[in-house]
C-alpha cells in the first residue's frame, strides 16, 4: 500500500515567531515571542515538519542585502536551538512587484500570498499541502494557506490582535482556528491532524 501523505506546519516569521518591529536589518534587532520556541518544539516532538515561509521584500527595497537576510535567519535558528527548538526549512522572498532593480522587481510566484514557498516546501519534504497548516498573525496567511486548500491558524501576536479585533468584519474568509500564541497553534494542529505516519505505514493519513 501506498505510504500515507505526508504533512507539515508552515510558520509565518515576524509578529509569529519573532516580535514585529518592521524590518529587521540587524540580527540584534531580532526577538523570540514568548511561546514561540515551545510551540515549535513541540511540532519537533510530534515528527512534523516545521518550515519558516517569510516575504523579505526589504531586499528588494534597497533596505538590506540577502546576505543578511540570511544571517538573521541563521541567528533564529541558534536562538530557537537553545531552547531545544528547530525550524527544519527557511524559505523566503526576497521580490516586490513594482520597486527595486531587477532581479528583485518582479510579480514572482514566491510573494505570499502566492504559493511558491508552500510549493518548494511540499516538494522538498513530500507534502500534501491540503493536509499541511499555515500559522501567522495576519489574514493574508489564512488567505495564504486557503490557496493550496492548506488549514490556516491566526496568532495574536504581531498584527493578529489588531486584525481581529477591528478588521474581521471585512475578512472574505475565516481562519480555521484562532490561537493566543503559536504554543497554542501548535497543541491545536497536533490535535487537530493527529500524529504523523511513520515512514512504510500502511496507516491512513490525517484527516484534511
Amino acid at each position: 500500500m501506498a505510504r500515507p501523505a505526508t504533512w507539515g506546519v508552515f510558520l509565518d516569521r515576524d509578529g509569529t515567531v519573532t516580535e514585529e518591529v518592521g524590518y529587521v536589518n540587524h540580527p540584534s534587532r531580532l526577538s523570540l515571542i514568548p511561546g514561540a520556541a515551545e510551540g515549535i518544539r513541540a511540532l519537533n516532538q510530534g515528527g512534523v515538519p516545521a518550515l519558516l515561509a517569510t516575504n523579505q521584500a526589504g531586499v528588494a527595497r534597497g533596505y538590506f542585502t540577502e546576505d543578511l537576510v540570511k544571517e538573521v535567519l541563521a541567528r533564529l535558528q541558534a536562538m530557537l536551538a537553545v531552547q531545544g527548538a528547530r525550524l527544519d526549512a527557511l524559505y523566503y522572498c526576497p521580490h516586490h512587484p513594482s520597486v527595486g532593480p531587477e532581479p528583485y522587481r518582479q510579480a514572482c510566484h514566491c510573494r505570499k500570498p502566492k504559493p511558491g514557498m508552500l510549493e518548494q516546501g511540499a516538494r522538498e519534504f513530500g507534502l500534501d499541502l491540503r493536509r499541511c497548516y499555515v500559522v501567522g498573525d495576519k489574514i493574508s496567511d489564512v488567505y495564504f494557506a486557503h490557496s493550496v486548500g492548506a488549514k490556516g491558524v491566526l496568532v495574536l501576536t504581531g498584527y493578529g490582535l489588531g486584525e481581529y479585533t477591528y478588521q474581521r468584519q471585512d475578512w472574505t474568509e475565516q481562519p480555521d482556528f484562532v490561537a493566543d500564541d503559536l504554543a497554542a497553534a501548535a497543541g491545536w494542529i497536533l490535535t487537530d491532524a493527529g500524529p504523523v505516519p511513520p515512514p512504510g505505514s500502511d496507516q491512513e493519513g490525517p484527516t484534511p
